[in-house]
């Protein structure tokens, strides 16, 4: 296995970048309706009944990864890289991407989410980029890192942001039983002590997220020289772009 040279990891690391933002530009259609809304709408049961989806962060981000993580596997299929996930939950990064013609180039890779601030329009409600743990300062370290910070040839965050359902659209409490989804009668109108509302079709239940805005940046780019775990932004009218 050959070393890389300095100039061979800057042009792997650039071609990446470009590659990696031309796909995000079709996330989109991956994860939304035509009408912009997420097409995850729920939890479902044997019994087919369907549980509404939280509006909090970490649960939305978790299963956001989920519904990614096939289209992302498939982009570095595509472009001769493995996928190496994190060992653990609090490592860096989620993923890192390992050149299949040769092992030493790494890419690092972090998804982030946040959602559109209604009082505020054109920001969002931040980013949680985490703590840099020894490994950012002692660049060979392994500790709480998939592979030491100085093999990763670049560092980039892959953004999502979403607008979130107004409160009154959305019930997590809610049980729904889809008719287009029965064979023959439904089994349970009651899941314990909760009533179930039948709906004609999927489409019918509404979305706790809508109105996806992917983006790419080097991890730097979402970095601030404050002290605190969340980065606010502000959103250029003209997606993607972003004034930090």
């Amino acid at each position: 296995m050959s070393k890389l040279t300095k100039a061979a990891q800057r042009e792997g690391k650039a071609a990446f970048s470009k590659a990696l933002r031309v796909f995000v530009r079709k996330m989109g259609e991956h994860v939304s309706a035509d009408d912009g809304e997420w097409t995850v709408k729920g939890f479902i049961d044997i019994y087919r009944n369907i549980y509404t989806i939280s509006s909090d962060t970490k649960i939305i981000s978790k299963i956001l990864e989920i519904h990614l993580f096939p289209k992302i596997l498939q982009f570095a299929q595509e472009h001769g890289y493995s996928i190496v996930l994190a060992e653990h939950q609090n490592w860096y990064p989620d993923l890192s991407f390992v050149s299949q013609e040769n092992a030493r180039f790494k890419i690092a890779v972090d998804l982030k989410t946040t959602y559109r601030d209604p009082e505020f329009p054109g920001h969002v409600n931040g980013f949680t980029l985490g703590s840099h743990g020894s490994y950012f300062r002692d660049r060979t370290s392994t500790k709480n890192i998939q592979f030491p910070y100085s093999d990763y040839a670049g560092h980039f965050c892959l953004g999502i942001i979403y607008t979130r359902a107004d409160a009154k659209d959305v019930d997590e409490t809610e049980v729904i039983n889809v008719r287009e989804l029965e064979e023959g009668e439904a089994d349970s109108h009651r899941v314990g002590q909760r009533s179930v509302t039948t709906m004609e079709n999927l489409r019918s239940i509404a979305s706790v997220i809508r109105d996806f805005q992917f983006f790419v940046c080097e991890k730097w780019q979402l970095a601030s020289d404050r002290r605190g775990p969340v980065i606010p932004l502000i959103l250029d009218p003209s997606p993607p772009s972003m004034i930090f």
